[in-house]
């Protein structure tokens, strides 16, 4: 057994894959370094990132499954289960093995299957991030999100926000895997901030907008008011709206 170990980037995982094919390892395994736990019984292999490998594997991809094919062995990656590089790799030995199909329905084969699950619970989760993102306006005008999703769904969910509000600037911070994506009403960009940055971007509240804290008050009344007591129904509402949301729902706070 051969482990081959990445820096956990996608491009990482993509040059992976293809020296699994370079090297003829067989068998092998592909793991993260934050994954990796050393094996007597298997051989180590660091894989550098090499982009035109990467690029290699994803142009045979979408040729052999299309785009979507290629998205979602992408939600696989960013579900960051730790087999998700064994996963991918069984998919795409399939896809080399059968070009004319397309493996990824082929349901009867259980590493599909799992493959099929984490793209229905990605997707869940895609659409939780745009229902209960809640924005904030700061002081500079910018409008501001904090989140901390189960998945890493933002570098896949961030468009819907950028097609839906295409007029105002904003950010979306996720807190969890400490980056974020801001959009100045041209461009989207991702951000890594400083260290010293962070507890601002996790306690926003100082930079607050004067309408901000208004509105956050008039929402939070509203919500209050409107509550109907005899029929409150906890179950039905936590069956909507997890808890674990709560915490960046303004209604909530």
């Amino acid at each position: 057994m051969t482990t081959l170990v990445y820096d956990g980037s996608f491009e990482g995982l993509m040059t992976a894959v293809f020296e699994v094919f370079e090297y003829r390892f067989e068998p092998a395994e592909i793991t993260s370094h934050e994954h990796y736990f050393e094996d007597i019984f298997s051989t180590f292999h660091e894989v550098i990132t090499n982009s035109e490998k990467a690029d290699r594997v994803i142009k045979k991809l979408e040729n052999d499954l299309g785009k979507s094919g290629v998205k979602q062995l992408l939600l696989v990656y960013l579900s960051e289960r730790p087999d998700s590089g064994n996963l991918i790799l069984s998919a795409v030995k399939q896809s080399v093995k059968n070009p004319e199909e397309n493996i990824l329905q082929n349901f009867a084969d259980t590493d599909i299957m799992e493959i099929s699950k984490i793209c229905k619970s990605m997707g869940r989760e895609i659409h939780r991030l745009h229902a209960f993102v809640r924005f904030e306006k700061l002081e500079d005008g910018t409008f501001f999100a904090k989140i901390e999703p189960d998945f890493n769904v933002l570098p896949v969910g961030f468009k819907f926000f950028k097609d839906r509000y295409a007029d105002q600037k904003w950010m979306i911070y996720d807190l969890k895997r400490k980056f974020g994506i801001i959009y100045d009403l041209k461009n989207t960009e991702f951000f890594y901030p400083e260290q010293e940055q962070f507890n601002t971007l996790k306690n926003p509240e100082l930079l607050h907008h004067e309408e901000e804290k208004k509105y956050q008050k008039l929402w939070q009344r509203y919500f209050t008011k409107t509550n109907i007591t005899a029929r409150k129904n906890m179950k039905l509402h936590v069956q909507y709206v997890p808890k674990r949301y709560w915490k960046y729902l303004t209604e909530k706070f």
